[in-house]
């Protein structure tokens, strides 16, 4: 995708919002837009050092106390000032694994400067994003869903998208290496590009992600759903106003439907509720709950604040020739052909 490409869906979002996109793009100094609704215009990112499940050595531990919170900051900061101020590592392949410690065959990767992963936890210091169950992790799956998990096909898939064996099609790989979807609903942050621009009129909210760009439209003049009949990647999002508080309802998620921290897809019973509050000039406040009967147990919630950002929101050239989905397939068959030679 080009810059001229990425700067017209930015446009199309504008478009598709009109006629009342004209007025409502001018953010009055409250917290209010022209109309009286809450305003939740504007850049915002959710990167935390906050884990998205409580880490098992922490127990019942809800909260981080003020010097556990600034240790896990001063460490960060830390170890960012030293990737940066380290010297250059080798930039080619390194087939025998004798160079920095590689791994056997890898490339190498990105280093510190592109990684996004946050300065700070999250201003409550809770210790994970999970709020419910009160142990902070995700609920126990249901017995078909650890039945899969566990299965010889499950872990055949896994050793394919973890590099470990060869790519026989591109079916194998998950969304995220096709660029075709990635970070699913709710959204959490991963190692780059976690920055989100809303936009907002009378009766429509549009999220525009930085990563792979996708754009989700949530209508909030009190139409119905889509046709249970038609299943979407992202689903079906309405949204109503409740005091101050943005309710988003999304169902409708197709076969693909999954969630960044979990590790297969989810079924199309999903449904998401999410809520936006504006809590002042430079936060909204975001909370979810996630209900899936046929992969969890129980529902499950969190909350992680968006914070405001300068922007600018970035293109992701994911779709640019797609180099890495070529590349792991061609990867793929000069390991097969070594394989027939030896």
């Amino acid at each position: 995708m080009s810059h001229r490409q990425f700067a017209a869906v930015q446009t199309a979002v504008v478009l598709l919002l009109a006629p009342s996109f004209a007025t409502a793009q001018t953010a009055p100094s409250s917290l209010e837009t022209e109309w009286g609704a809450p305003d939740l215009r504007g850049v915002w990112n959710n990167s935390t050092l906050t884990p998205f499940q409580r880490p098992q050595t922490l127990g019942d531990q809800e909260f981080l106390t003020e010097e556990e919170a600034a240790a896990v900051e001063q460490r960060t900061a830390d170890r960012n000032r030293e990737l940066a101020n380290r010297s250059a590592l080798r930039t080619i392949a390194d087939p025998d694994g004798s160079v920095d410690r590689g791994v056997d065959g890898a490339p190498g990767s990105y280093n510190n400067f592109w990684m996004e992963r946050g300065t700070t936890v999250v201003s409550t210091k809770r210790t994970s994003v999970i709020v419910d169950p009160p142990d902070g992790r995700l609920p126990p799956v249901t017995p078909a869903t650890r039945a899969w998990l566990d299965s010889a096909e499950a872990r055949y898939l896994a050793d394919v998208r973890g590099g470990n064996l060869p790519t026989e099609t591109y079916e194998q790989l998950d969304l995220g290496d096709r660029c075709i979807w990635y970070r699913g609903v709710p959204s959490f942050p991963t190692a780059y590009n976690n920055n989100y621009q809303i936009f907002q009129t009378p009766d429509t909210v549009a999220i525009v992600q930085e990563h792979i760009h996708d754009v989700r439209f949530i209508p909030i003049d009190g139409r119905s759903h889509i046709p249970e009949s038609v299943r979407q990647y992202a689903g079906d999002s309405r949204g109503r106003w409740e005091g101050d508080t943005l309710i988003v309802e999304t169902t409708h998620f197709n076969e693909h439907a999954f969630i960044r921290n979990f590790n297969t897809n989810l079924s199309q019973a999903l449904h998401v509720i999410e809520r936006f509050r504006r809590e002042d000039e430079n936060t909204i406040d975001y909370e979810f709950t996630v209900t899936d009967p046929n992969t969890w147990t129980r529902p499950w919630s969190g909350s992680l604040p968006l914070s405001s950002s300068d922007g600018p929101m970035f293109e992701y050239a994911c779709h640019e020739g797609n180099y890495g989905l070529t590349n792991m397939l061609a990867g793929s068959r000069m390991e097969e052909r070594a394989q027939d030679t030896r």
